[in-house]
Order: structure tokens, then C-alpha cells, then sequence
């Protein structure tokens, strides 16, 4: 389910519960309202409202983490990839079909990890590398060098490309990171209850009516960040792919 359908739903179950503290707020008998009560309840509400408060803060600042994170490895890939044919360049003219093949194998790579392929984005699937990366990995460990010289760029072309995979691998196992269903349905109950409280004790007045759709606007927003984030290879905030894409330009003729 996408982020903007669980925050659609959230806010509906908030405003749904707001509605529902007004319904009791007219059936039940005064003195299951009293000042008692009240205290008891506001009490526990206090609490609720403080665990809530409390997660939301941490799982935003865990997505907003894990979110840098992957951004940080898509640009070191990036890096690393540029750093490779800069490598096999400088190796010499023997390197040149291993450049075309890495440059074939950046678009597979993009499609794998932002989910472009219909077939490689069900979840579970098992990580395997695409046949043009495989190629162009082969096709540096096959190199022949002649001088120290081209050894030694072989040598680092063969630890950067190792480094590749890696990070790929790393890419792969975050993309489907996200939060647990059961976890979001008990954090949208604390909000509902948080929410029926406020109509529970006071009037629907017009102000309040407007400051409640604020209010519950602002938590199923929140929601909303949190899964996006949590996601940063599809959606509304996903990670741009156009800096790998544009990484190597065409081998000239």
C-alpha cells in the first residue's frame, strides 16, 4: 500500500474518532463526565499523547537517517563507477570492450535498484547480479597486464569493482525497509484515542472543527513522511537516478 493511501486512511480513523468522542460526549449521562473522570482520563491521554509525540520523532528521525544513507551510498556508487573507467582508461586501449560493458551495465543496475523492472520489484526477490555487470566484473579480471604500471590499475580496478557490489548488494537489501503494519495501526489507535479525547471534553464549535482537521492534517502527514522516506527509491521523495545515469558518457568511435 502506497504512503499517501495508509495517510489518506490514518486521517480518516483520526477524524472518524473525533467524531465518534462527540457522539459520546452527547449519549452518555453527566456524571460519567464529571470532574473525576475528567482527571483520570486526561491523565491517561497525557501519556498516550507523550508515547505518541515520542515515536513520531524517532521514526522520523530514523527515516530522515536511513534516507541520508542510501543517498550517500547511490553518490559513492556514482563515484565509483566514474573512478572505474577512469581507471580502465588509464590501463590503456586493452580495456575498452570492459568500458563498454560497464557502460552497458548501468542502466540493468539503475532498473534493479529503482524498481523500473516489473520483475525485479516483488519483494523476496533473491538478489542476483545482471549478466552485464557479471560480464564487464569478468572482463577485468581478465586483463593481461604488460608493465607494472597496468597491474597496478588492474589491481585497483578489481578492488573498485568488488566495492560495486557491495554497495549494490547494501542498496538492494535496504529497498524494502519499511514499517511494520502492526506498528502503524497501534500508533494510528494512540492518535485516534488522543483525538476523541479532545471532543470527548469539548464542543464541536466551528474553530474547533477547523483546528481538529489541522491537527489530524499535520499526524497523518507525518505518517506520510515517515513511509516516504522509509522508501527512497520509489514515490513522491525518491532518490534522483539522473547523476548514475549520466556517469559515463559514450566511448568515442
Amino acid at each position: 500500500m502506497s504512503p499517501i493511501a495508509v495517510s489518506l486512511i490514518a486521517l480518516a480513523i483520526i477524524i472518524a474518532a473525533a467524531l465518534l468522542g462527540t457522539l459520546l460526549r452527547n449519549t452518555l449521562p453527566g456524571h460519567y463526565l464529571a470532574d473525576d473522570s475528567k482527571d483520570y482520563i486526561r491523565l491517561g491521554i497525557g501519556l498516550i499523547t507523550t508515547l505518541a509525540a515520542l515515536v513520531l520523532g524517532l521514526l522520523v528521525g530514523s527515516a530522515n537517517s536511513s534516507y541520508d544513507a542510501q543517498n550517500t551510498q547511490v553518490r559513492h556508487l556514482t563515484a565509483n563507477i566514474i573512478l572505474l573507467d577512469n581507471l580502465l582508461e588509464q590501463y590503456g586501449p586493452e580495456s575498452r570492450d570492459a568500458r563498454d560493458t560497464l557502460r552497458g551495465a548501468v542502466e540493468p543496475l539503475i532498473k534493479r535498484i529503482w524498481r523500473e523492472d516489473s520483475l525485479e520489484s516483488a519483494k523476496g526477490t533473491p538478489f542476483r547480479g545482471t549478466a552485464l555487470s557479471v560480464d564487464a566484473y569478468g572482463k577485468i579480471q581478465n586483463l593481461s597486464p604488460k608493465t607494472d604500471a597496468q597491474r597496478s590499475f588492474k589491481e585497483r580496478a578489481i578492488q573498485l569493482a568488488t566495492d560495486l557490489v557491495q554497495t549494490r548488494l547494501l542498496l538492494f537489501e535496504h529497498a524494502d525497509t519499511s514499517i511494520p503494519m502492526p506498528f502503524l495501526a497501534i500508533l494510528v489507535f494512540w492518535l485516534a484515542i488522543i483525538f476523541m479525547s479532545f471532543s470527548l471534553f469539548s464542543r464541536l464549535t466551528p474553530i474547533n472543527i477547523v483546528a481538529m482537521l489541522v491537527f489530524a492534517t499535520s499526524a497523518s502527514a507525518a505518517l506520510f513522511l515517515i513511509l516516504e522516506l522509509s522508501q527512497p527509491f520509489v514515490g513522491l521523495m525518491q532518490i534522483s537516478s539522473t547523476p548514475l545515469r549520466n556517469a559515463l558518457a559514450p566511448l568515442g568511435s
